[in-house]
């Protein structure tokens, strides 16, 4: 376990790009997921957290470690054996067949007409167990509105 942690922090301060032409766009995906992820925290810490202290410290703090955070992700999408995971990924993902956009049209037409429905039927049932409580004076409407 420790040779996994020194190699990782190793890898942190090295400039080797591992694999350099493949899983590139599942490597480019995941870093500017993780930067974004980041960069959100380093805006939530400087509005929530720092908001009461000065506007250099503000500003300075979460800017260096954005800086860091990018460094480090950019680092990690490149550590051996991430990059092989990643790398692996875009294999797999090349061998799905994705379907063509009339397709994706007509399933998410269905998908629309069976969630309608679906709700217009729960809409029914409430309106009847609504009526049923009302009737038999279990339930109070007006009280509750």
């Amino acid at each position: 376990m420790a040779t996994a942690q020194t190699s990782f922090f190793s890898e942190i301060l090295s400039g080797v790009i591992y694999k350099r032409n493949q899983g590139r766009v599942v490597r480019q995906g995941t870093f500017f997921g993780l930067t974004a992820i980041i960069v959100v925290g380093c805006v939530t810490l400087s509005n929530t957290v720092m908001s009461d202290l000065p506007a250099a410290w503000r500003t300075g703090v979460p800017i260096a470690l954005a800086a860091l955070g990018t460094w480090v992700a950019f680092r990690a999408v490149n550590y051996p054996p991430f990059t092989d995971f990643l790398v692996a990924v875009e294999g797999e993902m090349d061998k799905v067949s994705w379907p063509e956009w009339p397709y994706l049209w007509r399933a998410l037409t269905v998908v629309l007409v069976v969630l309608t429905a679906f709700m217009g039927f729960m809409w029914v049932c409430d309106a009847v167990w609504v009526w049923f409580f009302s009737t038999i004076g279990f339930l109070d409407i007006k009280a509750m509105s």
